[in-house]
């Protein structure tokens, strides 16, 4: 697909991209996973976590505020099936959110899964890197889930 784009419009990628975002803005995204994470640790940090939902909306944190914290279900439109707990999200007024899930396909443990997500529409902040452009969501998620202190973990095993 991109190489007709790139054929059909005579511009690199980059360029395309650049545009693409100066006109509609860009979404940064990021996924850390702390991997073989101790399984009462990580049930204990969700646990808790999901005792403070119902308080976090309003709640500011710098320049970030939460408009809205649920423990996702997703509801499938064909067969009207509901799948619960499938991931703890937070959402902040201008459309960041974090969500945090756990997994359990490591071999060993439980894999604490962090989403991190901004929409910045200044296109003179479009061309910063992706783990400073998300750091105080990073650091709020921290914050208000208590990952460092609850999986002794100062950092995730792998950034994607």
């Amino acid at each position: 697909y991109w190489l007709n784009i790139v054929a059909a419009r005579k511009e690199s990628v980059k360029d395309i991209v650049t545009k693409h975002w100066a006109e509609y803005g860009r979404n940064y995204y990021s996924r850390h996973d702390y991997e073989e994470v101790d399984s009462d640790a990580a049930n204990t940090l969700v646990a808790t976590l999901r005792e403070k939902l119902a308080t976090l909306p309003g709640t500011s944190y710098g320049n970030l505020k939460v408009a809205a914290a649920d423990d996702f279900a997703y509801h499938d439109p064909v067969d009207q099936s509901v799948s619960k707990n499938q991931g703890i999200r937070i959402l902040f007024e201008g459309g960041s959110r974090i969500v945090l899930r756990l997994s359990g396909t490591g071999t060993a443990g439980a894999t604490l899964r962090l989403y991190v997500e901004r929409y910045e529409p200044d296109a003179a902040r479009h061309g910063i890197e992706t783990q400073e452009a998300l750091a105080d969501l990073i650091a709020v998620a921290d914050t208000i889930a208590g990952i460092k202190a609850h999986t002794g973990r100062s950092a995730p095993s792998v950034i994607t």
